[in-house]
């Protein structure tokens, strides 16, 4: 959700320095806020906790990663008002604090006794799995893709169908002998393809919208489809390349691999500890004042 706009605030984003990697970058100003100066190590530590995946999202996403960072700015002006009024030493607050404060330590010390070697899975560990799971490294068929694209809704009058009708055919024609990618950069309303001269990307074949699947699947590499219509508007496809479908190499799949390893042991880990917690001192409740405990 998008901050109101708030005059008084003044959110000047000046840069986010690619996640703030290092530490020049930490210490470089990041925002201005009403005269005051944001630097990176003042939003670095919230920052760290984004997971490799929303990092990479966001790097390809300056506008979310700007937004990200004036949300973690505007919260920290809302906490700093709340203390300036004390709001911490209310009763329910304080009592939500403590809670929170137990979970933290308890989990971040379960995490400590749970934590797995660096090294860990070996190269031998990933190849005895990948080996034992190897039937289950099926690689669909993918497509690389580009599109041309012409916007016009379904609830559009004649005319507008019509007309985009006519320039989608002109476009099909032009594409057949001419530069795709040109054409794509010129006459294409999706502009964020356009952009890339049409190109969508690789994708597996399941994850193609069933009208254009049907379209492209036995095209072979530079084929291009007739016009289809779909719910927004008219498209183009180019098929750019074609793997078939494969087993996995090991390389493929070693990263994804280690980190199922990793997740997998961590997990044991941890129910390892806790299982021994609960045999070493175990937990014996009293079922009916419990049951009065959760009707009140």
């Amino acid at each position: 959700m998008k901050p109101k706009p708030n005059s008084a605030l003044r959110i000047a984003l000046l840069a986010t320095a690619a996640l703030l990697p290092c530490a020049q970058a930490a210490d470089e100003v990041i925002a201005r806020v009403a005269g005051e100066e944001i630097r990176g190590n003042q939003i670095k530590p919230y920052l760290a906790t984004v997971s490799d995946e929303d990092r990479e999202a966001l790097l390809k996403n300056p506008a979310a990663l700007s937004q990200v960072v004036r949300n973690l700015i505007t919260q920290q002006m809302l906490y700093k008002e709340a203390l300036a009024a004390g709001w911490e030493k209310s009763p329910d607050v304080a009592e939500q604090i403590e809670r929170l404060k137990q979970g933290l330590i308890a989990e971040s010390y379960l995490q400590s006794l749970t934590k797995i070697p660096d090294g860990f899975p070996s190269d031998q560990d990933v190849k005895a799995v990948y080996e034992a799971r190897k039937d289950q490294m099926n690689v669909p068929k993918q497509i690389e893709l580009a599109q041309i694209f012409v916007a016009v809704s379904q609830e559009a009058d004649k005319a507008e169908q019509e007309k985009a009708r006519a320039r989608i055919d002109e476009v099909a024609k032009a594409a057949k002998s001419g530069d795709f990618a040109a054409i794509a950069r010129e006459k294409s309303d999706e502009r964020e393809t356009a952009s890339r001269g049409g190109a969508v990307g690789w994708l597996a074949l399941p994850q193609i919208q069933p009208e254009i699947r049907a379209k492209v699947s036995s095209l072979p590499k530079g084929g291009l489809t007739e016009p289809v219509r779909l719910a927004d508007g008219w498209y183009v496809v180019k098929v750019l390349d074609v793997k078939e479908p494969h087993t996995a190499s090991l390389e493929e799949v070693k990263d994804q691999l280690v980190k199922l390893l990793r997740n997998e042991r961590t997990r044991a880990n941890r129910e390892a500890y806790l299982s021994k917690i609960q045999q070493q001192k175990p937990v014996v409740l009293d079922e009916l004042a419990l049951g009065k405990l959760i009707e009140k």
